[in-house]
């Protein structure tokens, strides 16, 4: 028996780079990535900043893959800042992203007087083997993301792929609906330690109190006492982990 904040902790984790990727995407040509950028905000301008943003993203990131969602993190070491996050797109679409002239003008002049550091710019790619996402076609439908970023030891981490692929198979398993994804950065990012990371989505905080038997669940179909290997595992794969509570912003995304 598991409580699924327990759950969503041993779920969620996002960076590795292009190594990895290489492996868990085996067709490169309709891969899903989203271009991150965290900014920390001017918190004394928060309404001016909510309404120029909400307008830049309405006019210029609207649809396809140059669309902004908008998240604001609630816990966690960059708990304060928010995320300005377009895609899905490939890398491609960057060529045909909205830039010189009225936009770059508009986000210079309306949003950056508002912003008081832009902290990461980051490129994460979906593994669509493992993800279990389908479900979602809005973000209103699940507004609290649970994230797990993950650091992985130096040198060669064979049992990565292991880790993440026996999680995926128990989160399928589970009654009811539990969207789940792991993601990988595009780029390394020194000793930032953000090499992987993990989402589970959810409808409200209230799922955040129910009893999904995850370690049951993960011992059936992963074999018996596989839970207790999955543990050793974690131990000797990672070095670092951390865990982010992402919250919808309705106010300033472009949908």
């Amino acid at each position: 028996m598991i409580k699924k904040p327990i759950l969503l902790v041993c779920m969620v984790a996002m960076v590795f780079g292009n190594m990895f990727i290489s492996n868990a995407q085996d067709d490169s040509k309709d891969y899903k990535m989203w271009e991150d950028i965290m900014l920390t905000p001017d918190n004394t301008k928060l309404k001016v900043l909510q309404e120029n943003m909400r307008k830049h993203n309405v006019t210029y990131h609207k649809d396809g893959p140059t669309k902004s969602t908008v998240y604001n993190i609630a816990s966690g070491p960059n708990a304060g800042n928010i995320i300005w996050e377009m895609g899905p797109m490939m890398f491609k679409h960057n060529d045909m992203r909205p830039g010189e002239g009225a936009h770059d003008a508009d986000w210079r002049d309306n949003v950056m007087p508002y912003i008081k550091k832009v902290q990461t710019i980051e490129y994460w790619t979906a593994d669509k083997k493992l993800n279990n996402t389908d479900m979602i076609e809005k973000m209103s439908q699940y507004p609290i993301s649970f994230v797990r970023y993950y650091e992985v030891v130096d040198g060669t981490a064979p049992g990565v792929k292991t880790f993440f692929e026996r999680i995926s198979k128990t989160v399928k398993a589970l009654d009811g609906v539990h969207p789940w994804g792991v993601y990988y950065n595009e780029f390394r990012q020194g000793n930032l330690g953000r090499h992987i990371a993990t989402f589970s989505f959810s409808p409200n905080w209230t799922e955040f109190d129910k009893d999904v038997n995850f370690v049951e669940t993960f011992n059936k179909v992963n074999g018996e006492d596989s839970w207790q290997n999955q543990l050793d595992l974690y131990q000797v794969t990672f070095k670092n982990t951390w865990d982010e509570i992402w919250m919808y912003n309705a106010q300033m995304s472009g949908d």
